[in-house]
């Protein structure tokens, strides 16, 4: 990253975390992605019973590999063997955890958080239940507003985590949301493997540092 965009950048993400803590949020900054274990390892007391969401970004940097290195009390929903049942209930037990960690799919610069999901897990964590939310996200994903973040979403977000998980959505193949031209925020497919069904925005929190939001200047997910 040259200079001068780097500059702007670090102007966008201290405006983001002014705004973060005026919404009662904690927020923090690293500047790469390896530095975010150690931040998070900072945030986290040995034998925390933790749970996570789905995210690209916690496999990116090294955070799965933290909390399997047996200083917490992890819940596992990629460990091996698991039946769908047993997946289910690791969701259900992640809820009265102590910390739960996961990325966000956008945060505007007004210290809004906007996230979009499918089995919706996360999105409901986020809102209420883990003592803790650790929220762990890439520059990539700080955009003005929430109309922005809604965009990003169906032209980022969603085509890409779609195409992962192998859904059979207009997005996954298009690359794109189909309901993009519409313009309204809960528009697109009417398959049964849609990963967009909930949408969350987090403001003003009323229980103050709940939600802590590690902000990396690097790209990071989707």
């Amino acid at each position: 990253m040259n200079e001068a965009r780097k500059q702007v950048m670090e102007m966008q993400i201290r405006k983001t975390m002014e705004n973060l803590r005026k919404n009662r949020m904690e927020a923090y900054y690293v500047e790469t992605a390896a530095e975010v274990p150690g931040q998070v390892e900072a945030l986290l007391r040995e034998g925390d019973v933790v749970g996570v969401g789905g995210s690209m970004t916690l496999e990116e940097t090294g955070v799965m590999a933290l909390l399997r290195s047996g200083k917490y009390r992890f819940l596992d929903r990629y460990a091996p063997g698991l039946t769908p049942e047993q997946i289910r209930q690791i969701f259900i037990d992640s809820f009265s955890a102590d910390a739960y960690l996961c990325s966000g799919n956008a945060v505007t610069m007004n210290g809004e958080l906007y996230n979009v999901d499918g089995n919706s897990n996360r999105v409901a964590a986020i809102c209420f239940g883990p003592r803790s939310v650790i929220l762990v996200v890439g520059c990539n994903k700080i955009v003005p507003d929430i109309d922005a973040a809604v965009r990003y979403v169906k032209q980022v977000s969603a085509p890409a985590n779609a195409a992962r998980l192998h859904c059979a959505t207009y997005c996954a193949s298009a690359g794109v949301c189909q309901g993009m031209e519409k313009g309204a925020m809960t528009a697109g497919c009417g398959t049964d493997e849609r990963i967009c069904c909930n949408y969350v925005v987090s403001a003003r929190q009323r229980e103050a540092g709940r939600i802590k939001v590690i902000l990396v200047g690097e790209p990071l997910g989707y």
